[in-house]
């Protein structure tokens, strides 16, 4: 996207008011999207957004601009701005030398999404339509959606950082509504890969409509859902955001730093029941949160938080790092080129245990089997937590019996991860997800095997 040397007379430019650190992030986005409701096409619509953020950081100030304008006098009118914004004085001459870091890619892309018509993205969404509408009567509405984008990213620094990416995702997500005798109930299916459209040679698109139509039919014989604190036992896959949101965000260096959460000055603590291994994860081929790089040029890896119940290590980005003096952990992330980045997870996930899935539930006398979970909210200071139970069923004698209508889980992180007193040994990813924090957000993947809690709170409405 832009020349090399380019780059270096700009981050030159940006350091001579006497900052110490100046960064360009370029960015490249083609993206399509495609919706269906009611077997009516409503949208089809393709879009490219490109331009740069410029950070300067001079001692604690940050100065960020950010431009549509790629030529280099765009590059330097924003390096100025952010420069100008940052300034702290010094001055001097100070020469950028950057290398070029080897291309990481994690994911090895068949088909790239441009190069499919959109006739044949439309018609995924008119296959799910049909597989659902004809899995019952009682489906009385239908909505689809496709979306892919390739992103080409460039990220150079003034500690001599050059590195590339480019990440294609191909998303596909399908909802179906029932309407019965207790009223309308939904289902929802969604999947997405960072791949391209060759995942559809594999994903059966049918299927997944009619998981979501089953969802809803299921959903019309529930019965309210129990309140009360009582085991739980969620289903492998789908538990991931419970991680993610629980202690996912407490594991970030910024909340630490903030003194903004649970796990921190934890560190080589036993924070977790021994049987927990967490990791975060940005090399995991084709998962939606997996990147070469992050957005500040650092290669992605594989990062244990918690081993074994101990708690081993924090999520960093550059300002972070820097200023603790720890190595980056690829977890620098932005939404865009318009946003700074700061500290965010990738695919986030727990590792297998011991157990068996299916013993895990004869052994639970009385409790809730939660097969998909829903959004949910933290506060990273106290760890409370609240998620909703999107399909779940009574767990009665060891054996999973009646369907629940949707209710919550309400806990706590540091408790839940202590709580946890089986693990199974059926690891899955679940769907993809978008973090929000701060006002950004950011493609991300979790999961988990088959566990139970052995006390959490249900949220539902029978005693």
């Amino acid at each position: 996207m832009i020349d090399q040397d380019v780059l270096e007379r700009v981050l030159v430019g940006a350091t001579q008011t006497g900052a110490d650190f100046a960064e360009v992030y370029a960015e490249d986005k083609r993206s399509t999207s495609a919706g269906l409701d009611d077997g009516r096409v409503e949208q089809v619509t393709s879009g490219r957004d490109r331009g740069a953020g410029i950070r300067v950081i001079a001692g604690d100030t940050t100065g960020f601009a950010y431009t549509s304008d790629l030529s280099e006098a765009g590059l330097t009118a924003a390096a100025a701005a952010a420069a100008a914004a940052a300034k702290g004085g010094g001055g001097g001459v100070r020469t950028v030398g950057l290398t070029r870091s080897d291309p990481h890619r994690p994911n090895t892309i068949v088909h790239d999404p441009d190069s499919i018509e959109k006739a044949r993205k439309v018609e995924l969404l008119a296959r799910m339509d049909e597989a659902a509408r004809g899995y019952g009567p009682e489906i009385v509405q239908v909505s689809a959606g496709y979306g892919d984008s390739v992103k080409r990213v460039l990220v150079a620094n003034t500690e001599g950082v050059l590195a590339d990416d480019e990440v294609v995702r191909t998303l596909l997500r399908v909802s179906a509504v029932a309407n019965g005798d207790t009223g309308m109930q939904t289902g929802y299916q969604t999947m997405g890969h960072t791949v391209g459209f060759e995942i559809f040679d594999t994903v059966d698109v049918e299927e997944m409509a009619r998981e979501a139509a089953r969802q809803a039919i299921t959903k019309l014989g529930a019965r309210p859902a129990p309140s009360g604190e009582m085991p739980v036992v969620i289903k492998h896959g789908t538990g991931g955001v419970l991680f993610h949101e629980a202690c996912g965000h407490g594991l970030e260096a910024d909340h630490i730093h903030k003194g903004a959460s649970v796990y921190a000055g934890k560190m080589g603590e036993l924070v977790a029941n021994p049987l927990v291994t967490l990791v975060d994860d940005g090399t995991m081929p084709g998962e939606w949160g997996t990147l070469g790089v992050d957005d500040e040029g650092q290669r992605t890896q594989r990062n244990v938080l918690i081993q074994d119940g101990i708690l081993t290590d924090y999520m960093w980005d550059y300002l972070r790092s820097r200023n603790d003096g720890r190595p980056q952990s690829g977890n620098g992330r932005r939404q865009s080129y318009q946003h700074l980045p700061m500290v965010r997870m990738t695919n986030t996930f727990v590792l297998d245990g011991p157990d068996d899935p299916d013993d895990i539930i004869s052994s639970t006398p009385k409790g809730v089997y939660v097969a998909k979970l829903g959004g949910g909210s933290v506060n990273t200071a106290s760890g409370d937590f609240v998620f909703g139970m999107t399909e779940a069923y009574l767990i009665e004698d060891g054996v999973i019996t009646e369907p629940l209508r949707d209710g919550n889980l309400i806990g706590n992180g540091p408790k839940v991860l202590r709580d946890i007193d089986m693990l199974g040994n059926d690891f899955s990813m679940g769907s993809p997800g978008t973090c929000g924090k701060d006002g950004q957000g950011v493609p991300v993947g979790d999961g988990q095997p088959t566990l139970r809690v052995k006390a959490l709170t249900v949220g539902g409405t029978s005693s």
